[in-house]
């Protein structure tokens, strides 16, 4: 499958396509997420779940909202919730674009649970979603999040103020982020290479920009 069906398909239902199609071709990505996660606690100390709030700019918001409701006025709940159904069950195909790492493995998910679109007054969209884990992992020493699209179709980046929130954490336990290193010489002539064919620069290329929250416990 190749990259650009691979991001269709995530979120075709929501206009990603249509999007795509409408973009000039060096736009790359094609979409942009800022992400504020929140890993939330059993009150045995262990990580059950992360609650995702993804961001969209403001040209896919425009494609998702468009005829869905009067123009001008803002969407509810209600309205988008066909598409928030689709569009999350659509994200197990590509692992919810989520990895979670603790004692050296990595975790696995069920179904995601508490999920809906919302749109705010500035008109941007945002998909909210709860991703449980099947086991409950600990975040001792550590836990690590990533969120990105291997492919680096979707860019996701966290925000700037409170990008990683804890729920019901224990005493003593902290968040930070990671940011990637710079890219080498290699890397970014593959991502200008990219850019201008409007191809993937790799389908591992993500990684290697995603940024890291890093949950520590004592």
């Amino acid at each position: 499958m190749s990259p650009m069906l691979r991001v269709a398909l995530w979120a075709g239902s929501l206009g990603i396509a249509a999007a795509m199609s409408a973009a000039p071709a060096d736009a790359h990505p094609h979409v942009f997420v800022t992400a504020t996660e929140e890993v939330l606690f059993a009150p045995d100390g262990q990580v059950t779940g992360i609650r995702h709030a993804w961001r969209f700019d403001d040209m896919y918001s425009s494609f998702v909202t468009q005829g869905l409701g009067p123009e001008g006025a803002v969407l509810t709940r209600e309205q988008m919730a066909p598409l928030a159904k689709t569009n999350v069950e659509s994200l197990a195909e590509f692992g919810f674009f989520t990895v979670v790492k603790a004692g050296g493995k990595q975790a696995e998910f069920g179904a995601p649970v508490d999920y809906w679109l919302e749109e705010s007054s500035d008109k941007l969209v945002t998909l909210h979603f709860t991703l449980p884990l099947k086991v409950p992992a600990m975040a001792k020493p550590v836990l690590s999040l990533a969120v990105y699209d291997p492919t680096y179709f979707v860019s996701f980046n966290l925000a700037e103020k409170d990008p990683v929130l804890l729920n019901a954490a224990p005493n003593g336990c902290s968040s930070s982020v990671s940011k990637p290193k710079a890219l080498d010489s290699g890397d970014n002539q593959k991502l200008s290479e990219a850019f201008f064919s409007n191809m993937s620069p790799g389908v591992d290329f993500g990684i290697k920009l995603a940024e890291r929250a890093i949950v520590a416990c004592p």
